[in-house]
């Protein structure tokens, strides 16, 4: 969710979010889980930040701060038996709690990873992730995710997730 040019020197720990987020949508690739993204006035605030643009086909641009523009979107991984979705990006209190709300109003379950998640002020983001919580969000991390896709070292995929859980991140 709207991980920007724009927004990136105000965002906490920007560099770590991204890392994050880019070892999920390669993780999601191993599993073919569909993945997309949204830009929150992409004229005004940038498009979305690399490495992440060059993975991302189409982002959905938005004017909502929810994603709920991009209903069909998920309404098509529904008809899909897409049931959970994994939401990352920022700002936490903003557009990812308007977004995870939204989307657990509609059925679906969110996960949150709380290491792809950022905002600008650390006390917005907790506030967030406790009401995001009480409505019926899971917190959790990138690793855990990366892990529960894989489900089993016997996995095929399970030395690819390895890899990526043991990247050192940026400093």
């Amino acid at each position: 969710v709207d991980v920007q040019q724009k927004f990136m020197p105000v965002i906490r720990e920007s560099e770590i979010l991204v890392w994050n987020i880019r070892r999920l949508i390669d993780g999601a690739g191993l599993f073919n889980i569909p993945v997309a993204a949204t830009e929150q006035y992409p004229q005004g605030l940038g498009s979305t930040v690399e490495p992440l643009a060059s993975l991302i086909e189409s982002p959905h641009e938005k004017s909502t701060f929810s994603c709920r523009e991009a209903a069909d979107l998920f309404h098509s991984w529904a008809s899909l038996g897409v049931s959970n979705i994994v939401v990352t990006g920022i700002e936490l209190h903003v557009c990812i709690q308007q977004t995870a709300l939204d989307l657990m109003a509609e059925g679906f379950s969110v996960f949150l990873p709380v290491d792809a998640l950022s905002s600008q002020r650390i006390e917005d983001g907790e506030q967030a992730l406790i009401r995001m919580r009480t409505a019926g969000a899971v917190t959790t991390t990138t690793e855990s995710v990366l892990f529960e896709w894989c489900d089993t070292a016997t996995d095929p995929q399970f030395k690819q997730i390895s890899t990526l859980a043991c990247e050192q991140p940026p400093r």
